[in-house]
């Protein structure tokens, strides 16, 4: 189904739509959880690919110097600019956007500038409480989140790398893309610094959303793909404690208290309020976690289906509440067909491009 909420259709009502989220929730929790299936998406394997075009822009910040990766837009404008974010498994030499797929060169020719920032692994994108270490014992890993060969593998406390275990760097991700980055951007390259957007996929889809929430100035259109927006909901803390472990042995509480301030304030579900009253533009999408034919049927897909089936719980649920809200700012998008990977998040993208080159610069 797609549809702007206030304007577009409307299947089921939200309270039983509601009661059915909750018990999808929980079920799918309960059947990840026991077979090891991570939340870090994505679930396949990738291999870098660069793209010639982008240059690499390096800003110093809290964390040491972060890279990212600037493509520009075809007209040479400055004016038009948006924001890529990765998900939990974000490497420390590309972006997953880059590694995965073309959308750079897509953006760029509806003249759009594309910030592709590199590393954040676990991070959410948030500025964490404290470095993320186990019982006061950190390693060195790099400020944006890897480390020695878990940096390369993607592994964690799961496969027994000690290299992945805890950090001696806090994370200060939203301070920097909302104050080192932006300004840098615009000093050296003279990008707008206003009216931009943001996208992301999984880990990076609730982050888009909260920079939105509590940037609006920088961010006035934002996209979510796959991505866990109601990260409040019963289960879903200890989920992602496990995909975090996993995704470069990072600690959760680290990030922030459970039920804190700073917890809800992360939580798209908790926040939906200040994207209505902002009048963000959205778009939000989560697949069925039903896979196509070419998806294949080994364990890669089988992870996917259902870490797919967990995020469209959650982007429901975000749903029901912005309807709930009498919100009118946000288009839904929800394939048939789709699961917890680079084909569809690219696809996402082609097809949200028309709307977000209509509401940004």
């Amino acid at each position: 189904m797609r549809g702007v909420v206030g304007g577009g259709v409307r299947t089921e009502r939200p309270r039983r739509l509601g009661n059915r989220l909750k018990r999808t929730v929980l079920l799918s929790l309960a059947a990840l959880l026991p077979v090891g299936v991570s939340v870090a998406g994505p679930a396949a394997p990738a291999s870098a690919q660069f793209d010639p075009s982008g240059i690499d822009f390096w800003v110093d910040s809290e964390m040491g110097p972060i890279k990212s990766r600037v493509f520009r837009a075809a007209d040479g404008n400055t004016g038009r600019v948006v924001y890529a974010l990765d998900g939990m498994r974000a490497r420390d030499d590309l972006s997953g956007w880059e590694i995965d797929t073309d959308i750079a060169r897509e953006l760029t020719k509806w003249n759009i500038n594309v910030v592709m920032p590199v590393g954040g692994r676990s991070s959410f994108y948030a500025d964490w409480n404290a470095p993320s270490d186990f019982f006061g014992l950190g390693s060195s890993g790099s400020a944006s989140g890897a480390s020695g060969s878990a940096a390369d593998s993607g592994s964690g406390l799961a496969s027994g790398s000690a290299a992945g275990v805890g950090r001696t760097t806090t994370y200060k991700w939203e301070s920097f893309l909302t104050r080192d980055l932006r300004w840098a951007l615009r000093d050296r390259l003279g990008f707008n610094p206003n009216g931009n957007g943001v996208f992301g996929l999984s880990m990076g889809g609730s982050a888009a959303l909260a920079l939105a929430a509590y940037h609006p100035d920088q961010f006035r259109y934002a996209g979510s793909y796959s991505g866990y927006l109601n990260v409040s909901a019963p289960g879903m803390r200890e989920a992602l404690r496990v995909a975090m472990l996993d995704a470069g042995g990072f600690n959760i509480d680290a990030m922030a208290p459970p039920w804190s301030p700073q917890w809800l304030r992360m939580d798209p579900f908790v926040f939906a309020p200040m994207l209505r009253i902002n009048n963000t533009r959205l778009w939000v999408s989560a697949g069925s976690g039903l896979p196509a034919a070419t998806d294949g049927l080994d364990f890669n897909t089988v992870n996917a289906m259902g870490l797919e089936a967990l995020a469209l719980a959650n982007t429901r649920a975000f749903q029901v509440r912005m309807m709930s809200l009498g919100a009118s700012n946000a288009t839904y998008d929800f394939p048939a067909v789709g699961v917890h990977n680079w084909r569809y998040w690219a696809t996402e993208v082609y097809r949200m491009i028309p709307d977000m080159s209509a509401n940004i610069g």
